[in-house]
């Protein structure tokens, strides 16, 4: 994706992210959400600081990475969750692999040591990207929930970065 940029994201980018978002829902293999939130929501759940979109050379927004921190209890403030959500339109083209650097230099930048999240195993695609940008499986939280009626498990990934000890 040489022609595709990685920037923060903004409040302007609203309405496209959290369309990208619902279409990853709709998809049925990203989260147990159903639907997305409103921006409200969104922005105050996400550190500002690590929160970027993709965009093609005419700037229309491809995909969205954020993190959200795992707790407010101090011996955890550098860990944080993420999310990625791309396009369907633009899958496979890059920008998942773009917005996890971005975040991986942002967090590492600000002393985080590491990155998780949880993923469906079915999500095959996401858990490729994952492992390829340095993520292992530490887990698999086996019926952890109930997602359209039926029982999810959870691979949990995490990335300890290398340069922040």
């Amino acid at each position: 994706m040489s022609d595709t940029i990685v920037r923060p994201m903004t409040d302007g980018d609203a309405g496209r992210v959290l369309a990208i978002y619902q279409a990853g829902l709709d998809a049925g293999n990203a989260s147990f959400e159903v639907t997305a939130p409103t921006w409200a929501a969104f922005d105050v759940a996400r550190l500002a600081a690590h929160r970027f979109v993709a965009v093609d050379r005419v700037g229309t927004v491809l995909g969205w990475v954020a993190a959200s921190p795992t707790s407010t209890r101090e011996v955890y403030a550098g860990v944080v969750e993420h999310s990625v959500y791309v396009d369907p339109a633009a899958q496979g083209r890059g920008a998942g692999r773009l917005l996890l650097d971005a975040l991986i230099s942002s967090t590492e930048a600000a002393g985080i040591w590491t990155i998780q999240s949880g993923i469906f195993p079915e999500n095959a695609a996401s858990l490729v990207l994952h492992q390829r940008a340095g993520f292992r499986a530490v887990g698999v939280r086996e019926r952890v929930g109930r997602h359209h009626g039926r029982w999810r498990d959870v691979v949990l990934l995490e990335r300890r970065s290398p340069v922040v000890t």
